[in-house]
């Protein structure tokens, strides 16, 4: 092993620690990466950051924004309303949506096919009682298994096509993918919508009427005439204890008790942290007289006590600046116009994500309190306005329509009630759907390049303002961006370095003992568990050079190997974190972080089976 070769290896080997430690954005770690890399000499100063004009970059950039276009002017909502059926069975109902969301993701980003068809999913789920899990992860499964039919389905396939095009190959054409893809696809979505969906973990009674969150904490502040003033905790436990509600913590004179003593005597001013099912914080807050605490505006007097907040109640109320009220339906009305409670759930890299209410002003700058969080698997006492959001978070959110849809839609929320966000201008669902259609066509026939064509819907998109200039930049994640540009010089350098032959050799030697399919089976597994545990487009890059060194050294066709690597890192079943779409279920659907393998490990294992007899028939050996 040369110097160079000992070096990429430690940098790779630290990268791919922190991607699974997930202490740090996979953005960042790429970054770091690829820094380590300009410093050792490993990569060349002037080529440091050519991949972020790399055509997969580009590419992955445009799809997004024209997924929120096709979104924004409602074209999916109409697809979606024509192909679903009105009236079926549970059974039928799942395998539908699962379809659609798999038929949708092929040509516009799975996780915004999956976030257009979550209402849709929490709806069905209602109608045929049973619990939303049950239809949100067949949903999100079968979005992520769309994404392996084309070109644009997904960015390890944009990524794949690149490094072929880098060892002198044409890029793979936008239909490439079709044959393998639709096969996994097909498997894949009837399982899961036919069995699979009955292996979910059922997170709540199948009889509730709203969907499971999970519970939520709450600050309630204890106000002048409220009946749990001069009461005893443990009294006030047994009131909530009637409505499924439960007392998890106790703010006074900012000191914060997570186990307070049942005994204790409650006073005017003390703010109680509440646990309760979504649908019983109403009866809850009610049943004591209780208010919401909503988040204060940042003053010095409020960040060095809160000692007085109840004594302060009437002079906030007037300046809009602290207590809210209880959700009732005398409090749906407001002579300044309409308020609402919506429900909605933390995107995966939103930019909201690690930061808090305060951080942001939700309510100077938004007009728009914080009622409530629900996160799956914990529990703080730590102030409401103070806690970091993060991905899968369900938040309780108060104020006037537009004000919560433009903050939703600003900082990557989604709604997880009917949908009544977006009103299109007439035509422009049509006009999007052709000028998307005109793009794939016009790159699957090679009369334009990938890169060139859908940049050229793009224009369009904002030209005819089916897609604002502002949302345009808003659509693109650019933390994936960031890793892309990242990543690919980093994995050109394990090919300049001869690591990525060092790698496939080891594996021939090893494992595939000289077996070309053997090897291509040991590529898709251990691909397939590389994703299950980090961000899929680093995956593939990691993946790509040991692919094609490995196929190189079989002496065997490496398109059979990039396929191979291209499937299996988008194919993350097992863990909440594999994916975006895993992550984004995991809130509105109560799950835990072992309820994935149930369903999951089973659809990878036939994933597994139909994949190496379909690389072995379209890409022969």
């Amino acid at each position: 092993m040369t110097n160079d070769q000992f070096l990429i290896l430690s940098v790779i080997l630290a990268a791919l620690s922190m991607f699974l430690w997930g202490r740090w954005r996979h953005d960042i770690v790429a970054a770091g990466a690829l820094l380590l890399c300009v410093f050792f000499g490993l990569v060349p100063v002037r080529e440091a950051f050519q991949g972020f004009s790399h055509p997969a970059v580009i590419t992955v950039a445009c799809v997004l924004i024209l997924s929120s276009g096709l979104q924004n002017s409602g074209a999916i909502d109409v697809l979606a309303q024509k192909i679903l059926p009105s009236s079926s069975g549970t059974t039928l109902s799942i395998l539908a949506l699962s379809a659609l969301a798999a038929l949708l993701s092929g040509f516009i980003n799975n996780v915004g096919a999956l976030a257009l068809l979550m209402p849709v999913g929490i709806q069905i789920s209602n109608k045929h009682n049973i619990p939303p899990g049950n239809v949100l992860m067949p949903l999100a499964f079968s979005s992520i298994l769309g994404g392996t039919t084309t070109l644009i389905g997904t960015p390890p396939n944009l990524i794949v096509s690149g490094f072929r095009a880098e060892v002198g190959m044409d890029n793979f054409a936008m239909f490439d993918f079709m044959p393998v893809g639709i096969a996994i696809t097909a498997i894949g979505t009837v399982f899961v919508g036919l069995f699979g969906w009955r292996l979910v973990p059922a997170r709540k009674q199948a009889d509730t009427i709203s969907f499971d969150t999970g519970t939520y904490l709450s600050e309630a502040l204890i106000v002048e005439g409220s009946s749990a003033v001069d009461m005893r905790l443990n009294d006030v436990e047994q009131q909530l204890y009637e409505v499924d509600a439960q007392v998890v913590g106790l703010v006074r004179h900012n000191l914060h008790l997570s186990a307070p003593n049942p005994g204790r005597i409650l006073h005017a001013g003390d703010i109680l942290i509440i646990e309760s099912e979504p649908e019983g914080l109403a009866s809850a807050l009610s049943s004591l007289g209780l208010k919401l605490l909503e988040d204060v505006p940042a003053k010095p007097e409020d960040e060095d006590t809160e000692k007085n907040v109840g004594e302060k109640q009437g002079k906030k109320d007037k300046a809009k600046d602290s207590i809210s009220s209880t959700i009732n339906e005398d409090e749906a009305k407001s002579t300044s116009g309409e308020i609402v409670i919506q429900e909605l759930v933390s995107m995966p890299n939103g930019i909201l994500n690690g930061r808090s209410a305060s951080d942001i002003q939700l309510r100077n700058r938004y007009g728009i309190n914080l009622l409530a969080i629900s996160r799956q698997g914990m529990r703080s006492i730590k102030r409401l306005r103070s806690t970091p959001i993060l991905a899968g978070d369900v938040l309780l959110l108060q104020g006037a329509p537009e004000a919560i849809f433009g903050f939703a839609s600003e900082v990557g929320l989604l709604p997880l009630a009917k949908r009544d966000i977006r009103v299109p201008k007439k035509g422009q669902a049509l006009i999007a759907t052709l000028i998307m259609g005109a793009a794939v066509i016009s790159s699957a026939l090679g009369l334009l390049d990938a890169m060139v064509s859908f940049a050229t819907g793009v224009v369009l998109f904002i030209a005819l303002r089916i897609v604002p200039p502002r949302s345009a930049y808003a659509a693109v994640d650019w933390s994936v961006i960031v890793l892309l540009g990242s990543m690919l010089p980093v994995a050109s350098a394990m090919d300049s370095t001869g690591t990525a032959d060092l790698i496939a050799r080891f594996l021939i030697e090893n494992l595939a003992k000289g077996n070309a399919v053997i090897g291509l089976a040991a590529m898709l597994v251990s691909t397939m568990f590389l994703t299950d545990f980090m961000n899929n487009a680093a995956t593939a890059a990691v993946m790509c050079p040991i692919s094609i060194s490995t196929a190189s050294q079989l002496g065997v066709n490496p398109d059979t190997f990039l396929m191979a690597v291209a499937i299996g890192a988008s194919c993350a079943f097992l863990t909440p974190i594999g994916h975006q779409n895993n992550t984004l279920i995991l809130g509105p659907g109560g799950f835990r972080f072992g309820d994935y393998w149930r369903m999951g490990l089973p659809t990878e294992i036939l994933v597994v089976s139909a994949s190496i007899p379909m690389l072995l028939w379209v890409w022969p050996l």
